[in-house]
């Protein structure tokens, strides 16, 4: 029961996601991308900010200036910033699509830099899912869409953000580094205000919007660290990829779109993937836990 309770709140949390992200398109219809992210910024990092308040936690600390916080400050920044502007200039379905490559990135990265154990399965299948991600994109092709780079950088970014936070101090909660995540990608937006995109404040329905987009984003953050506490990581991390589906029904009935078959290809390789990774991953470690239980459990032998 505890794992049907994390699935579920696992999928509520990915339509909160996909709600937000379908917010955050109706937005930059609206505004700039640079005031979106400033007001973006502001609001849910205050919001996190005042949870982290009432769960009795200071804000400024020495740990904010450790080399983890900073690098998943700054992965946030660039993922952020590539994502928004992914929604901003492609149809949703293809920057979600593309979106779903970040498990992939994220082992990578974690082999690369954390030192952790991927065999040739998982190599094997992070290479099928990355062709998979050529097979959205289409580079040199006709259907080749310069602004999907952007959803690539999100990835790149936020697999940045998701490994630094696996180095981060275990004193800094959950609150802390989201509310410094938000607040992080505030100068980025005011950078883009200064420099390239002049732009007035959203007006009448533009606040409803922003105010629906932080709502969504809030509860979807919260099912999700509801998910992983209540459920096993192995069973409920999956239904991640039901963020995709959700996209897909928002992009054909909200924005209009129809994905070719190719863009559905290429995006059911990529979760395909990301699926055998996790399950790989899963295994592995479980393997590595009954290992070390009968280790522990074979009894000693007295030396001669």
């Amino acid at each position: 029961m505890d794992n049907l309770k994390g699935a579920a709140l696992m999928v509520a949390a990915m339509a909160f996601f996909a709600i937000e992200d379908m917010y955050v398109k109706k937005l930059a219809g609206v505004i700039s991308v640079g005031m979106l992210l400033t007001l973006l910024g502001i609001g849910g990092g205050t919001v996190f900010a005042v949870i982290a308040k009432a769960q009795g936690r200071r804000l400024l600390t020495r740990e904010l200036l450790s080399r983890p916080v900073m690098l998943r400050n700054a992965g946030e920044m660039v993922g952020t910033l590539g994502f928004v502007f992914a929604l901003a200039l492609t149809p949703i379905s293809s920057a979600s699509a593309i979106l779903q490559a970040n498990p992939l990135a994220v082992t990578v990265l974690a082999a690369l830099f954390l030192g952790a154990p991927v065999g040739w399965r998982r190599w094997s299948a992070i290479l099928v899912g990355f062709l998979g991600v050529l097979l959205i994109l289409r580079p040199g092709l006709d259907g080749f869409q310069p602004a999907s780079l952007f959803a690539v950088q999100g990835v790149i970014g936020l697999a940045v953000r998701d490994v630094a936070t696996r180095a981060c101090p275990p004193t800094v909660s959950s609150m802390q580094l989201s509310s410094y995540g938000f607040f992080s990608i505030v100068p980025v937006g005011l950078t883009l205000l200064a420099f390239h995109e002049p732009s007035a404040l959203p007006q009448g329905g533009g606040w409803l919007l922003m105010g629906a987009a932080l709502l969504a984003g809030v509860l979807g953050y919260y099912m999700i660290v509801a998910a992983m506490r209540i459920g096993d990581v192995a069973v409920v991390t999956p239904f991640r990829y039901t963020r995709l589906i959700f996209a897909l029904i928002t992009g054909y009935f909200v924005f209009g779109e129809r994905p070719d078959m190719i863009t559905l290809v290429g995006a059911g390789i990529v979760v395909a993937s990301g699926i055998y990774t996790l399950w790989r991953e899963a295994r592995t470690a479980s393997a590595a836990r009954q290992a070390a239980r009968r280790a522990a459990a074979s009894p000693v032998r007295p030396t001669a």
